[in-house]
């Protein structure tokens, strides 16, 4: 089993994501839309990069408990209230990603929604994950 990354030349350079990730073998993970619910279910106080950070922490929670990691990502949809937002705090939200997740990215996708689920939510995250 495993992933491979594929980043064709003649496609810009990805930043923080892979244009084609191949998936080979292995068992088929789907994870839930995850916002920065903390363990009571309430949402964290913060801006963007809080949110994004526990967001992105209790999706791979939910992937260890299955029992993958950050590596056994294949895609990764984050919904974005305020996408201008988003973009504003990429850098951030990029070296938050490395520290949880690693450097191995998923292909990736920001879809902008008037609101979450979660009203007070700004970003919420779902994957998709390859394991052995």
């Amino acid at each position: 089993m495993g992933l491979e990354r594929i980043d064709p030349a003649g496609l810009a350079p990805p930043r923080g994501f892979s244009h084609a990730v191949v998936a080979t073998g292995g068992r088929l993970v789907l994870l839930a839309g995850q916002t920065a619910l903390d363990e009571d279910g309430t949402v964290v106080a913060g801006g963007l990069p809080e949110q994004f950070e526990l967001a992105l922490a209790n999706l791979l929670a939910a992937l260890r408990a299955a029992g993958g990691g950050p590596e056994d990502l294949a895609r990764v949809t984050v919904y974005a209230t305020d996408v201008g937002a988003y973009r504003a705090h990429a850098r951030e939200l990029g070296r938050i990603w490395r520290r949880l997740a690693g450097r191995d990215y998923p292909a990736m996708a920001v879809v902008g929604v008037v609101r979450l689920w979660d009203e007070e939510a700004l970003v919420e995250l779902d994957g998709l994950a390859v394991l052995p």
